[in-house]
Order: structure tokens, then C-alpha cells, then sequence
């Protein structure tokens, strides 16, 4: 089994990053850091420039990951997914028989993520496994 994670450096995906370390180390099982690097459109030189630029955007987001992974004695494995970031959770948390899915929930308000789906709303909907989201802000 596995922890996976969704990171993107967002300041929710950092404060999930430590609870996703915490929660892998009280397992004793591995972290799977993965990014959704989906590129708006289908075809063309533009589609291929924006898609290796999100890409490499999730290199250097996940090497800051693996970092704070390796000086926690967690090992950890990468994945840069061409897919939207839920449905990339989503497949990762099933290729590595995962005991949670955790995300931040950093960005849209609680009413702009239901209308237009935010990836928290999302996997709370659609995993047939535990979802942790993680607020922002530590509770007073």
C-alpha cells in the first residue's frame, strides 16, 4: 500500500506534504507524489510547448517534494500525469494500491469549488478511497 499525494507547491499542497509525511511514517509505507500536468488543448507546436513547460513545472515542483521526503526517511516515487489533477490522483492511487489520497485545499471558496469542481471536491466524490483534505491554516 501507499500514501499518494497531490502536490503542486501551492501553499495547501505544502501544508499537505507534512501531513502526507506524517501519515506515510505512522504506516511505515511510501509516499507517491504525483502532479496532474494536463495542458489545455489537443494539437499543434503551441499544445507541445505548453505541455512540456507544465511538465517541467512538475519536475521542479515534485524535486522540493521528494527533498522534504528524503530528509523524513520516507521513501518516495514521482509522477508528472497528462491527465487533470483528480483524474491523475485517482489513477496513481490505484497503480500503487493506495491507503489515502491527500490534498490541500488551498485556492477556491468552498461555493466557486462546488460549481465549477475543485480537484478536493472532485476526489470526495469520486474515490473509492479515502480523501484528506488538508486546510490551509493549522486550527487554533
Amino acid at each position: 500500500m501507499s500514501v499518494v499525494l497531490g502536490y503542486d507547491e501551492s501553499p495547501g499542497a505544502e501544508r499537505a506534504l507534512h501531513v502526507a509525511l506524517e501519515v506515510a511514517t505512522a504506516f511505515g509505507e511510501p509516499l507517491v507524489l504525483v502532479y496532474g500536468a494536463n495542458a489545455p488543448g489537443a494539437t499543434g507546436e503551441e499544445y507541445r510547448a505548453h505541455r512540456a513547460a507544465v511538465r517541467q513545472a512538475g519536475r521542479n515542483a515534485l524535486a522540493r517534494a521528494v527533498t522534504a521526503a528524503d530528509e523524513a526517511g520516507v521513501p518516495s516515487t514521482v509522477e508528472i500525469v497528462d491527465d487533470r489533477p483528480a483524474q491523475a490522483l485517482l489513477a496513481a492511487a490505484e497503480r500503487h494500491r493506495a491507503r489515502v489520497i491527500i490534498v490541500g485545499s488551498w485556492g477556491d471558496s468552498p461555493m466557486r469549488g462546488a460549481l465549477l469542481g475543485s480537484t478536493p471536491h472532485k476526489l470526495l466524490h469520486l474515490s473509492p478511497i479515502p480523501v484528506l483534505c488538508v486546510p490551509t491554516e493549522a486550527l487554533p
